[in-house]
């Protein structure tokens, strides 16, 4: 990482983006399981559950995943879900209240520091487009790892590499420019940190993890338009609001129109279809 970042203000701001964020991530959930079912799906199916299987979830956010995982493995078996976001696992409690799933826990908990879950007591652990912004993934990794027992099995959903994820990827380099931000350096957390070719699977291997594997799941994400899409992504991604907090009013509007015109480009008869791959990475801790 680079020497003037400050992974425990990093920590403290991703918090607060959550905190703030929370609600509109809620209330876009069900566009977001339609986005990451596949690969969801794809997840759970590498995790190997079955009934009766003890499941963490590591950055669980609004726990759309917790909740289909709760229901695979049944009311004998438990899934955690775990946040440093108090506030967005309030939302995971309700709907999986709502959904009358007795086999939820809710735990806030940072994904470095998973002391307080219980070492070797989990058949499988789960993370859902959250490694990627941890500050040191290798900390968190080894933790998931401590936690899982013999045989338990870590799978993971993150993106690949920006040019796979247009709708992402196109936003946040017209907001590096208009905020004057550099290029993040390796190593440093964010969306695409883990999908470069390899990089996954040997962190995966540092925590100790055997028998990696990696899946791409083509994720495209498919809304009325280019537009529905910007006010996704103004109410739901913290982190683009926080890349703009240092530019004037005018220059974040005009960055969110040049945005929705840039994002124009993937309108068609279908409505819009924004370019997405996910990576479903898994490994075993032997």
């Amino acid at each position: 990482m680079t020497s003037n970042f400050d992974p425990v203000a990093f920590k403290r701001t991703t918090r607060a983006q959550w905190e703030q964020a929370a609600e509109a991530w809620h209330r876009w959930g069900p566009v977001i399981e339609r986005w990451l079912g596949d690969a969801t799906d794809a997840m759970l199916d590498d995790a190997a559950l079955t009934s009766g299987s003890r499941v963490l979830d590591v950055a669980a956010g609004a726990g759309g995943q917790t909740l289909a995982a709760a229901r695979r493995v049944g009311p004998s078996g438990h899934v955690l879900a775990t946040d440093i976001s108090p506030a967005i696992l309030e939302y995971a409690a309700k709907t999986a209240a709502e959904a009358g799933l007795t086999n939820v826990g809710i735990q806030e908990a940072d994904g470095e520091d998973l002391t307080t879950v219980g070492a070797g007591s989990y058949d499988a652990a789960l993370s859902r487009v959250g490694l990627i912004y941890f500050p040191d993934q290798h900390r968190a990794l080894t933790q998931i790892h401590g936690a899982l027992r013999s045989g338990g099995r870590l799978s993971s959903v993150v993106y690949s590499t920006p040019d796979r994820n247009g709708f992402f990827a196109l936003p946040v380099g017209i907001i590096r420019r208009v905020a004057a931000l550099p290029a993040p350096a390796p190593g440093m957390p964010g969306p695409f940190s883990l999908g470069s070719p390899g990089v996954a699977e040997a962190a995966y291997r540092d925590a100790g993890f055997v028998d990696v594997t990696v899946r791409r799941i083509p994720s495209p994400l498919r809304l009325e338009s280019a537009a529905e899409c910007v006010r996704f992504q103004r109410e739901s991604f913290g982190a683009l609001h926080a890349m703009l907090a240092a530019v004037t009013d005018a220059e974040r509007s005009a960055a969110w129109s040049e945005i929705e015109d840039t994002l124009s480009q993937f309108e068609g008869p279908e409505g819009f279809v924004g370019p997405c791959e996910m990576l479903v990475v898994s490994g075993v801790k032997p």
